[in-house]
């Protein structure tokens, strides 16, 4: 799928690379410099794809931020893009194995093409942070320094972005 790897080029060029390989990873990136959470801006930057409106996707996504309450487990981004396939691709059938399956197989996919990207779906790990690090809930302000430390923009488009090659593959 993608051939960007995040730390192979600057912080800079890596997002306009990402940028400029999807309108949904752009989307995603914007909404986070908005101050939308990484799970609500990977799911967000779907809305109209989906027929959902910003608010309900949202709200849906919001307790996802922070690797799921800022408990820094599984990446908000991650989430967000497990959100839309879920949405996009996903089954609702409850008896439906087959398609159960089928899509589990496609989640471990998108999953596996974040951590060739990043090598882990977890959030602290994704941070550098410890386990004693993780689960305040206080969200951090979003200022400049903010941004410069996080590689959650990045983070967030790679997802919309693997997103995309994988629903315009299946088209």
């Amino acid at each position: 799928m993608s051939d960007i790897r995040q730390n192979s080029m600057s912080k800079e060029d890596e997002k306009q690379e990402i940028e400029s390989k999807s309108k949904a990873a752009a989307r995603a990136m914007e909404l986070f410099r908005r101050g939308y959470n990484c799970s609500q801006a990977v799911l967000c930057a779907f809305t109209e794809d989906l027929g959902l409106d910003i608010d309900t996707a949202s709200r849906l996504a919001s307790s996802f931020g922070g690797g799921m309450g800022r408990m820094r487990e599984v990446c908000g981004a991650v989430s967000g893009m497990f959100m839309v396939a879920g949405l996009a691709c996903g089954y609702s059938d409850p008896k439906a194995y087959e398609e159960k399956a089928q899509h589990y197989e496609r989640i471990q996919m998108l999953a596996n093409e974040f951590k060739k990207l990043n090598d882990s779906i977890i959030c602290r790990v994704l941070l550098g942070l410890s386990v004693s690090e993780s689960g305040n809930p206080i969200p951090e302000k979003r200022t400049d320094e903010y941004y410069k430390k996080r590689p959650c923009e990045i983070l967030v488009g790679q997802a919309a972005m693997l997103l995309d090659e994988y629903i315009m593959s299946k088209s």
